[in-house]
């Protein structure tokens, strides 16, 4: 390791490593780029990808992102958004969950979908959109839905977990998942102009409050559809608050319900109040 740290620091330029540097390191001493990453940040150098996070997240905790595992159930229009997002921001393992293949109706709004994989796996167009971002983070694919009898096992080994399902059943379960396994759980759901984001840590019920008593399997979004920008916003949002319970910093959506109104360009914070009916 130390002729490794030496030939890092003699490539850098000041604290920031470029992609040159790190690829000539793999080669090298025939190594992973996550290896390479790792060591790079545990020495204080910043691979350059990462520079405009530099007033935001320190180089230790852009290490602690690294060694970090988020899993993301659903790869459509929350999904693709927040998978793109955390492989960017450096999230070293994504584990991310979809029985589907694309379609063309997803083509308004799935940032994953495109013409070339109308009829792909929504998993794999993920792992290979993530290795085309960021060779440091690996990807664990799983073309499966989610349920009661499967879901502690394909979470097992993450430490948040991001819901942008839209079957409020499957939500439930997902729920019950994490709060087996201790795990926090970013929620997000959207609807046309409209969304909302609240984090659940394990010993809270907020999915229970929000949709406990639902009739209907699916949301609004099945009336009101969803434009394009919506799940952007939304994805944004959770993403910003599973950083946070990643990183141990900042105040999280905890007990609490931000809904968002683009019509109106309206941000309200509300209690979850009791199951809706």
């Amino acid at each position: 390791m130390a002729a490794l740290e030496e030939f890092l620091a003699s490539q850098a330029t000041g604290d920031l490593l470029p992609w040159s540097a790190q690829r000539a390191a793999m080669a090298r001493f025939d190594l992973g780029c996550a290896q390479v990453e790792a060591a790079a940040l545990a020495a204080g150098l910043l691979p350059a990808r990462y520079q405009r996070n530099r007033t935001t997240i320190s180089t230790a905790g852009q290490l602690k992102l690294l060694r970090s595992s988020v899993a993301v159930v659903g790869c459509g229009g929350l999904g693709g958004y927040a998978i793109e997002q955390l492989a960017r921001l450096g999230v070293g393992r994504l584990v991310v969950i979809d029985p589907d293949r694309f379609e063309e109706h997803n083509l308004n709004r799935q940032l994953l979908s495109t013409l070339a994989e109308l009829g792909r796996a929504k998993v794999e167009a993920a792992e290979r959109r993530v290795a085309a971002i960021n060779p440091a983070v690996a990807v664990t694919p799983h073309r499966v839905a989610l349920d009661a009898t499967n879901g502690a096992a394909l979470l097992a080994g993450v430490e948040v977990v991001i819901d942008a399902l839209d079957s409020i059943p499957v939500r439930l379960e997902l729920s019950q998942a994490c709060a087996s396994l201790g795990l926090p759980l970013v929620h997000g759901a959207i609807g046309g102009w409209y969304g909302h984001v609240a984090t659940q840590l394990p010993g809270d019920r907020i999915i229970d409050q929000l949709y406990g008593g639902a009739i209907e399997p699916r949301g609004v979004e099945q009336e009101l559809g969803n434009p394009s920008f919506t799940p952007a916003v939304i994805a944004s949002l959770q993403v910003a608050e599973a950083c946070k319970v990643l990183l141990g910093e900042g105040l999280l959506l905890r007990g609490r319900q931000l809904h968002v109104d683009l019509w109106s360009m309206e941000f309200v914070e509300l209690s979850p109040g009791p199951p809706c009916r």
